[in-house]
C-alpha cells in the first residue's frame, strides 16, 4: 500500500512545487492526494484551457521526476455551501467536469467530492436531495466514464444531513449503479459521526471504497488531526484495510503545523510518514 498526503503538505500558496515535491519524497511518500482543483478562486482556475492543461502537465512532470505519483484528487469544494439553485448546480457541475478532465491531465484515476448540499447543513427535503444528487452524479458519471476517472464520494459529518453517513452513502452510491461511482472514506468524519471507521472499511468493502481521506479528532467536530491524536482506534482500522484487501493509497488528510520552527517540523513530518507506514502494514522507512 502505497502512502499518502495531500500535496499542500508540501506546497503551499506561493510556494516552490518542484522543492516541495521533492522534500515530500525525501520524507518517503511516494503518492499525493492533489488539491489544486478545491479552491476554484485559486489561479489555478483563471487559466485559460491550454495554459490549464499545460500547467498541469509541469506539475505531472515534476511530481513523476521526484518519484511521486498523483493517487487522487479532491474535486471543488466551497463553503458556505451554494448548491440551492439550478444555476449554482449547473455552475458546479461546469466545475467539477473539468477537475475531471485536470485529474486525467494529472495522470490520476480517482477524485474525492463532495455531495450537493441545497439545504446547508441540515436537509429540510430528504427526497429533494436524493433526487438531485442522482441526477447530478448520474451525469457527472458520464464525464468520469469519457476520462476514465471514478468519482468517489465522500462521507460528511455533518449529522443533519441524509448522505453524511456511511451507510446512507453507500446505499446512495449503489443505488447509482454505474462504476464510476465509487466511495471515499473519511476517517474523521465518521469520528464526528459516532462511527467505527473500522466498520466502516468493512461494510463497504474492496469493490466500492476507492479512497481514504485519513486523519483525526476529539470525535465533536471535524479537526484534521494526525492519526493517534484523537479517539480513533487505529489498530482496528489497519487490521479491517488488510482484511478486505484494500487496493488503494493510504492517504493523509492532515499536515505538520508550518508554524512550527523548521527543525522541529522536519521532525515532525518524518514522524507522520513513518506512523502512516504503520497504519498501512509496512514496514517504516
Amino acid at each position: 500500500m502505497k502512502i499518502s498526503i495531500l500535496s499542500t503538505a508540501y506546497v503551499g500558496p506561493g510556494e516552490d512545487f518542484a522543492a516541495g515535491a521533492e522534500t515530500m519524497r525525501r520524507h518517503g511518500y511516494e503518492a499525493t492526494d492533489y488539491q489544486g482543483f478545491v479552491r476554484t478562486e485559486e489561479p489555478l482556475w483563471q487559466l485559460s484551457e491550454a495554459e490549464f492543461e499545460r500547467t498541469l502537465l509541469w506539475q505531472r512532470h515534476i511530481l513523476t521526476e521526484c518519484g511521486v505519483e498523483v493517487c487522487q484528487t479532491h474535486g471543488p469544494w466551497r463553503y458556505p455551501m451554494r448548491d440551492a439553485t439550478a444555476e449554482d448546480r449547473a455552475e458546479r457541475f461546469s466545475k467539477m467536469a473539468k477537475a475531471i478532465r485536470g485529474t486525467a491531465i494529472l495522470g490520476c484515476d480517482r477524485m474525492a467530492i463532495h455531495h450537493l448540499m441545497p439545504f446547508g447543513v441540515t436537509d429540510t427535503d430528504a427526497n429533494a436531495v436524493r433526487e438531485i444528487n442522482a441526477d447530478f452524479f448520474g451525469r457527472l458519471a458520464e464525464v468520469g466514464r469519457e476520462y476514465g476517472v471514478t468519482v468517489c464520494l465522500e462521507n460528511m459529518p455533518y449529522r443533519g444531513q441524509v448522505l453524511a453517513r456511511v451507510p446512507d452513502m453507500l446505499a446512495f452510491v449503489r443505488g447509482l449503479g454505474t462504476r464510476w461511482i465509487r466511495m471515499c472514506l473519511d476517517t474523521g468524519h465518521c469520528a464526528v459521526q459516532g462511527e467505527s471507521p473500522a466498520d466502516a472499511v468493512r461494510r463497504i468493502g474492496k469493490e466500492d471504497l476507492y479512497i481514504l481521506h485519513v486523519h483525526d479528532n476529539d470525535g465533536t467536530r471535524d479537526q484534521h488531526l494526525r492519526p493517534g491524536e484523537g479517539v480513533i482506534q487505529w489498530e482496528d482500522f489497519s487490521a479491517a484495510l488488510a482484511e478486505i484487501g484494500f487496493a488503494g493509497a493510504l492517504s493523509l488528510e492532515t499536515s505538520v503545523p508550518r508554524e512550527l520552527p523548521p527543525d522541529l517540523r522536519e521532525e515532525a513530518q518524518k514522524a507522520l510518514f513513518q506512523r502512516a507506514c504503520r497504519l498501512a502494514g509496512r514496514s517504516e522507512g
